[in-house]
């Protein structure tokens, strides 16, 4: 079959190696001119490096991402709520991954494009006729026929226009975002992430590097800050403001004495090589991702907040169940069917624990009930109850072990 995907993101590669993998013919479109390995942190989820595995690609993640052993929750104090552990050190048959997005994404680039055809400068704008995709060039517009057209082009996607043309803009519940990365020394063990604070101020952090020669690591963070209260009709400010250099002033009233035993926040912030400013937000569930030969994946079928680590791993996750539901089925409308029936309740379901705060709504039981600290967790919350919470989120979420 020939298969065109719309954006060569995380997800439209991961897509396009799982496809042709299977013995289709694809094709990549990227809107980006020059592809760079821009961005800051993400973690990969071990169900999402196990898909990647079987493409080929643990022993180059491995190189270049660190193995995260526990994800920590913490109070605006650092005082640790819970320590969940993670991949194989949490009984997973992989890791969990703490990568830089625009490594991995150039990775995936190369490997794609040494197998399949990637083409950059390329924006899909629009399909016709069902099959033929329309798109921009520097040269001017083309078009090209595919059997099937599959949209990872994003929140702001071409084809998801298609299926919801009066959507409007995206979801915002009045929180900003903050993302930088800092040369630090290692903190804990140099591979856990902390979500520390609530959620009208956390502060998440984990490494993406291992130590370089000076003994310094690379340690990405995020600053998250609600400024306003989530009313129904509440917009975000205008998508030209997105990733935006973040200022400091922005963020040191309020993180400037979050410093811990373990961790100086304000000292990371200050220090921070790139700072980029962003709303959190979503939209809301599609009833369906196909339309003729086409369908989305990743951020472009279900966008959400990101906690809980999900974005990157939800598309890798996508990128799987098409190529499978396309190897089961003969008939290619059964196979998208199928493939939406996988996926969609389940990235559904995330959206809306995510807009309930998911995890997070741990860490504001314990700042409700223990603002200036605590000296035993079990003073304030049963510590069984918040290993099941956790445990019930991460479920709910699609964790589970593959076969190693």
């Amino acid at each position: 079959m020939k298969v065109l995907i719309a954006g060569g993101g995380i997800g439209g590669l991961t897509a396009a190696l799982a496809l042709h993998a299977r013995g289709h013919e694809v094709t990549v479109l990227e809107a980006v001119r020059e592809p760079k390995p821009l961005g800051v942190g993400i973690n990969l989820l071990p169900h999402a490096v196990g898909v990647l595995d079987e493409l080929g690609l643990l022993p180059a993640l491995r190189g270049m991402a660190v193995e995260t052993s526990a994800l920590v929750f913490a109070n605006k104090h650092g005082q640790a709520i819970h320590r969940d552990a993670r991949g194989v050190y949490g009984g997973y048959s992989h890791p969990q991954f703490s990568v830089h997005r625009g490594e991995l994404q150039m990775m995936l680039w190369r490997v794609a494009g040494a197998k399949l055809t990637v083409l950059s400068g390329q924006r899909v704008v629009g399909v016709r006729d069902g099959n033929v995709a329309l798109i921009e060039t520097a040269d001017g517009p083309r078009e090209q026929a595919a059997d099937l057209i599959v949209g990872a082009d994003g929140m702001h996607s071409a084809l998801r226009k298609r299926l919801a043309p009066d959507e409007g803009p995206p979801c915002w519940r009045g929180v900003m975002m903050w993302r930088g990365t800092t040369w630090a020394p290692p903190f804990l063990d140099g591979r856990t992430m902390v979500q520390a604070g609530h959620s009208r101020a956390k502060f998440v952090v984990y490494p993406i590097s291992t130590p370089r020669a000076d003994g310094l690591q690379l340690i990405n963070w995020i600053a998250d800050r609600r400024m306003r209260e989530p009313v129904p009709g509440l917009t975000a400010p205008d998508r030209a403001d997105w990733s935006r250099p973040g200022q400091l002033g922005d963020l040191l009233p309020t993180f400037g004495s979050w410093r811990f035993d373990w961790l100086d926040v304000p000292g990371l912030i200050t220090r921070a090589e790139q700072m980029l400013e962003w709303p959190m937000v979503d939209r809301d569930p599609l009833p369906r991702w196909r339309l003729g030969p086409s369908t989305l994946l990743g951020d472009a079928a279900h966008p959400m907040v990101p906690i809980g680590s999900n974005g990157a791993t939800q598309a890798i996750m996508d990128a799987q169940a098409l190529a499978g539901a396309l190897a089961d089925h003969a008939d290619l409308d059964d196979a998208l069917a199928a493939y939406e029936d996988e996926r969609g309740p389940l990235c559904a379901r995330i959206v809306e624990m995510n807009r309930k705060e998911g995890l997070d709504a741990i860490l504001d039981r314990v700042e409700a009930l223990a603002p200036d600290g605590f000296a035993r967790l079990a003073d304030v919350m049963d510590p069984a109850e918040v290993a099941a919470e956790i445990n019930a989120y991460k479920a709910a979420a699609g964790h589970r072990t593959r076969p190693a």
